[in-house]
Formats: C-alpha cells, structure tokens, sequence
C-alpha cells in the first residue's frame, strides 16, 4: 500500500496538544485549536505524540482526537503518532490506523526494552511494511532509552515506506550523515535546533513551540530554504527565549500554560504530568510582551 509519490514532509509541522476539560479531552478547544493554525502556513499536524500526551490517552481517546483534527480542517495534512514496545498490538494499531487519511505515522523506537540495532532494523521495518502510510522515525534516545546508530538509519533509509526521521538525537554528526545521505528527510524535533538543522539541508521541523508564533516559524524555514539566512536570523533569534521557556518544564506544561493564557483552553494535564510553576508562568507573561 506504498505511495507511488514520494511524499514531502517539508514545513513546519504541529505536534498537537490535547486540550482537556475536567478528566475528558476538550473536543471543541481541539477543533479551535487546528482552525487557528490552519491557515497560518503550517505543512500539517502531528496529531497524538508526545506533546499531545498520548501515553495517557487510550485508543478510543487517540481515534477521538484524530477525528476531530480531521473534521476542524480536511485539507491539512495529518501525522499519527504511535508509540509502545509489544510489536504484535503496536501492528494491530498501525493496521487499526489503515482506514484514517493520515499522511504518516510518526513512530520511536519500543521504549523500555533496549533492543540492539539488529531488533531495531526489525521494529520498524515491520512497521513499516504494515503501515498504509508513509513511516516518519521519530529518533529520541532520552525518551526510548534506545539509540538509533547512522549505520541503522542509512539502513532503514531504503525501505521504500521510510521516508522521514525526525531528529532528536543529539548527535549533530549523524544528522549532517543523514542529511547528506539524502533518502530520508530530516525534520528537527528539537525546537533549538530548527535554524541550524534547515540551514544545513533539512527539510523542516515537527516543533511544539509553533503552536505560538506560528507564522514566524513558518517564515523562518521558509526564509532558510530559499537561503535567506540574515532575513531568517533576524526572526530567528527573538525566538530563542520563548523556546528556551517552552522546554523549562516537561513538554507540554509550559506551552499549555501559554495557550490558556491566550484563552484557548483549559490549563489542565493528565497525572502523572503536572502544570507549569508560577516562575513559569510569570516569564510567559513577560515573552508574550516582548514578542508582541
């Protein structure tokens, strides 16, 4: 079921969060949330990772979200983020997903377990061969506990339904390697390092930061893609504060805070995640007035 169009991951793409009111999720602040950023520019959204807080909703939940993504804006394209480390239910849900217009999946490493690179390469390419839609790696050792090596992505760069990672490995060696390499798109997945991974020949990023200033984010990649690099500098770099906030706090304490602050949701997570500090809380105030 592999796309005879190689597909482009190329933008900015949103990892959605997941609005909550009470102990349910907030269809209606979700369906605000994607018609606000729709037309902003935005490549699409990743709709259930790690920013959505997916490892504490269940399938129902996760199905729920992604049909509300689906009707606030048809026309914008849709990751879906997977995650676990039982590779039998993690095929059940990825063929469960078949029926969804979904552009991608977006899929770590089985966290917990450790594998070596040999179960690596058959973790995903598994995936890969069960998925309806293109596979998108999602390489983030300090959340998995597993380190993709470059051999292992160069490897899984020519399976035919591979066709992005994105990169928050920490190593920027390999991610110039995999750049170079050219078979795989490489996306920051790490906000900080969304000027430097573009500038150098990524494709884009998949950044929690652009729920705010989206349109700013989106003119900085764009700008770097055309090599544009004072222009895209000088936007650039009022930006680094408000990403240095928005990671101060575990992901998405600090960005959800933002967002009730602007009236769009509740300030509200699923234990075991917890809300932003007030020292937070008080230097949001104070970002919000700069970029302003």
């Amino acid at each position: 079921m592999i796309s005879p169009t190689p597909p482009d991951f190329s933008g900015l793409w949103v990892p959605l969060v997941t609005p909550f009111n009470g102990d349910a999720v907030d269809h209606a602040a979700l369906r605000a949330l994607v018609q606000r950023l729709a037309p902003e520019g935005i490549a699409g959204t990743v709709v259930c990772g790690s920013t959505g807080e997916a490892a504490a909703l269940d399938e129902d939940e996760q199905l729920a979200a992604l049909a509300t993504v689906t009707e606030a804006a048809p026309d914008l394209p849709r990751i879906m983020g997977i995650s676990g480390y039982h590779l039998g239910q993690t095929l059940a849900w990825v063929r469960r997903l078949h029926r969804e217009p979904l552009a991608g999946l977006l899929v770590p490493p089985p966290h917990y377990i450790r594998p070596s690179q040999q179960g690596l390469t058959a973790w995903f390419t598994a995936i890969a061969e069960a998925s309806a839609a293109p596979v998108l790696i999602y390489d983030i050792p300090y959340r998995t506990g597993a380190t993709l090596e470059r051999e292992t992505l160069l490897a899984l760069a020519a399976h035919p339904n591979i066709a992005a990672v994105k990169d928050c490995g920490g190593d920027a060696d390999k991610t110039r390697a995999l750049i170079a390499d050219g078979r795989l798109q490489v996306l920051a997945g790490e906000d900080a390092q969304i000027f430097s991974t573009v500038a150098e020949g990524g494709v884009g990023a998949i950044a929690a930061s652009g729920h705010l200033q989206t349109a700013r984010f989106v003119q900085v990649i764009r700008l770097l893609q055309e090599g544009r690099i004072a222009e895209a500098r000088a936007l650039w770099q009022p930006l680094l504060p408000l990403i240095e906030l928005m990671f101060a706090e575990p992901n998405p304490a600090p960005l959800k805070a933002a967002l009730a602050m602007q009236g769009l949701m509740n300030d509200a997570l699923r234990a075991p995640m917890t809300a932003a500090s007030e020292t937070v809380r008080d230097r949001l105030q104070a970002i919000r007035a700069h970029l302003a």
